[in-house]
């Protein structure tokens, strides 16, 4: 029977390459201490929110990483060019998430509340959320943790794009 020790100590080197193979390969332009977006506004059900816009690969990997807060009114959308899974990375975020997932016809297909940050390499490994089930998504909100609930975002809240 193995130890403990056996079984953690190779788990852990394992997390540790994970995750500095993980920052290594992040894009060169997302590594930016700040990263210029895009900005939009979208109404969920009846809350307009200014959003910062996430529709490249760089952007999409910098998303909100090293920002201090988000106010209520603001928020981050990840847009794709067709509807997919779409996991999100927590790596080097400073405050938690609300993450919401939309279809391509602004229904809320999942929500995830809550969501704490992964700041270290060591995280790497299990810092990303999945939307449930496998469900595609075209959109991607990332807002301040309690939004959801402040604000009372279900499953049949709708999102609405005014500007992106």
């Amino acid at each position: 029977m193995a130890t403990r020790a056996q079984v953690l100590v190779p788990i852990a080197i394992a997390a540790v390459i994970i995750g500095v193979v993980g920052v290594l390969t992040i894009p060169a332009d997302s590594k930016l201490a700040e990263v210029k977006f895009p900005r939009g506004t979208i109404k969920v059900d009846n809350v307009v929110l200014d959003v910062q816009i996430a529709e490249t690969d760089a952007q999409k990997t910098r998303g909100l990483m090293f920002q201090n807060q988000l106010p209520d009114n603001q928020g981050m959308i990840f847009v794709f060019s067709q509807e997919q899974v779409v996991p999100i990375w927590m790596l080097n975020m400073q405050f938690p998430l609300d993450i919401i997932w939309f279809d391509s016809n602004g229904n809320l297909v999942h929500i995830e509340k809550d969501v704490p940050p992964c700041k270290s390499a060591l995280e790497t490994a299990t810092c990303t959320v999945q939307n449930a089930d496998g469900k595609k998504a075209k959109y991607v909100l990332e807002v301040t943790a309690g939004f959801a609930d402040k604000f009372h975002i279900t499953k049949d809240s709708k999102l609405e794009i005014i500007s992106i």
